[in-house]
């Protein structure tokens, strides 16, 4: 909303969840080379590379982390500061919450809550502020 830039949450074919980034000033074509490599590691040895430059991930997660990863958005609001700027998405599985500092180098994510919920969406309001829905359709308000 603020930068143009754009998250990609991918769901792993096998043991790695990631996070792709497009930046705003992109003019398209990012090359993911998804069906042959699953976060930054090698899933299919059998598929060739594709041509062109490969599009690392910014972040990636195992499988002893959560299976299946829920995008989210770059926080926005004004009523959770420790966010102010962070990209926070989830796993549908684990019901974890976690964060990355958005358009940083450092990507480390930090964990933001164990919620116990299948995260089946991420949502904002006009004011920035963010919305996490669980699988039984009951929605939640971020809050410190």
């Amino acid at each position: 909303r603020k930068t143009g830039d754009m998250y990609i949450a991918d769901v792993g074919q096998y043991d790695w969840e990631e996070v792709n980034f497009v930046p705003a000033a992109s003019t398209g074509g990012e090359n993911f080379q998804w069906r042959r490599i699953e976060g930054f590691n090698t899933f299919n040895s059998g598929t060739a590379l594709t041509k062109g430059t490969s599009t690392d991930p910014v972040f990636e997660y195992d499988h002893n982390a959560g299976s299946s990863i829920t995008g989210g958005y770059v926080y926005r609001g004004k009523r959770n500061q420790a966010l102010a700027g962070r990209y926070v998405f989830g796993d549908y599985c684990s019901g974890t919450v976690w964060s990355l500092p958005a358009r940083a180098h450092e990507r480390q994510a930090r964990l933001e809550a164990q919620t116990g919920m299948r995260i089946s969406s991420f949502g904002e309001d006009v004011d920035g502020e963010l919305y996490l829905v669980d699988h039984a359709g009951r929605v939640f308000r971020a809050v410190q």
